[in-house]
């Protein structure tokens, strides 16, 4: 499946310039850009940096014709269509999808290698949506990685701060940021585990249960660094907050009862910990036998079931049941007395309604022609939810 691109270009001064004629890139995925930029230089000549979508077909986010906003310093020389895009600010807007918001970034990335004596040769963009942007910059002093993620993702910095003096190796090296959603990261050797077969899967398993066990004295820090504290009723609180504005009536019953089901949660005696809230193998970087956990913008304090059940998702369920046999087991280890498995199963409905909150707060802090990509997302969560609820009450009056 390829993608028909759309480019309307904005001069160096935030100017309309028009647009390009459409053309095809080899991948669907919208917010893979590095294609982009390829192709407009291969056939028009034109370095553009990718701002922002503008719109697209109703394909959902892959495929089909999509349209971005770029800016370009040397307008083509290749006639463009006239076009009016919608250039009005908007304060949900994120930084890097502003006219010079890119170049803003790259020239604070690229001071800051230049500071760590490795000066940059060559930047390519990466990937752009409302989630973050990346950028790839090499120079002779080896690669480095700029990402820079909205106001809801900031306290992605201050958890590789954490995870680099208490874990090292565990995750990306951060060797710069601003504070205010800017990232400067060493390259990671390896390819994302999309897909990834059970035996990685109980590896990952197997190497994040340490980063779980050495943050749980941290927690307080952590919190106090800026990461989410989603801890037994705040996490009750938080949920409802973001889920206000959209019909929960398929998890009412859900809902009303969760403080009472997480105070059932914490009687399993389980600690609360550092959790990266989106841990599927696509978020583990390999190389050899080393696994490096990335993208940690869904972090928060709470309790450490979300991550595995993330982890087993996908899997048939004898494999799914393994996965969380051997978490069940390293943590009866860790805390003995505990019970692990009671604590899976009243979470596993949570960690849907989670997830469908989490996808509210996407929705509610990203501009309207964002929004395409989470559109769905939340009711299918709330689906998910209703479901796992509902299957877990059959086998309670079943056992009963």
């Amino acid at each position: 499946m390829t993608r028909t691109v759309t480019l309307v270009l904005l001069d160096a001064a935030g100017a309309p310039l028009g647009a390009l004629p459409p053309f095809d890139v080899p991948t669907p995925w919208w917010q893979d850009i590095a294609p982009v930029v390829e192709a407009a230089r291969k056939r028009y000549g034109v370095d553009v940096q990718v701002l922002r979508l503008l719109g697209g077909d109703d394909t959902g986010t892959v495929g089909g014709a999509v349209t971005y906003l770029g800016q370009v310093n040397d307008p083509p020389t290749t006639p463009l269509r006239p076009t009016d895009p919608e250039l009005a600010a908007d304060p949900l807007r994120a930084a890097y999808a502003e006219p010079g918001g890119p170049a803003r970034s790259l020239a604070w990335a690229t001071a800051q290698l230049r500071r760590l004596g490795r000066p940059v040769e060559t930047v390519t963009q990466q990937r752009t949506w409302n989630l973050s942007a990346i950028w790839r910059l090499d120079g002779a002093g080896g690669t480095a990685w700029l990402k820079q993620v909205p106001v809801f993702f900031r306290h992605e910095a201050a958890v590789l701060r954490w995870l680099g003096r208490a874990v090292p190796g565990r995750t990306s090296t951060l060797l710069a940021d601003d504070g205010d959603g800017r990232m400067l990261l060493e390259h990671v050797p390896g390819e994302d585990r999309y897909g990834a077969p059970i035996e990685e899967r109980l590896a990952m398993a197997a190497d994040y249960h340490p980063v779980q066990v050495r943050s749980v004295p941290d927690v307080a820090e952590l919190v106090a660094a800026g990461v989410p504290d989603l801890r037994a009723a705040g996490l009750a609180t938080w949920i409802r907050g973001h889920l206000a504005a959209h019909d929960t009536s398929s998890v009412e019953s859900l809902l009303a009862g969760l403080e009472s089901r997480l105070d059932e949660v914490r009687r399993c005696g389980l600690p609360e910990t550092l959790v990266h809230g989106d841990l599927h193998p696509g978020n583990v970087r390999v190389c050899g036998d080393q696994r490096v956990v990335i993208d940690w913008g869904d972090a928060f304090v709470g309790h450490p079931a979300f991550d595995v059940l993330r982890l087993s998702e996908g899997l048939e369920h004898a494999a799914a049941a393994r996965v969380l046999a051997e978490w069940c087991a390293r943590w009866r280890g860790s805390v003995p007395g505990c019970e692990p498995e009671r604590a899976v199963e009243l979470l596993r409905p949570v960690a849907a309604l989670r997830l469908a909150a989490v996808y509210a707060m996407f929705l509610a802090g990203i501009e309207a022609s964002e929004r395409v990509y989470h559109a769905t997302d939340v009711d299918t969560c709330l689906k998910q939810a209703a479901e796992h609820a509902s299957m877990a009450a059959g086998l309670d009056v079943a056992s009963g």
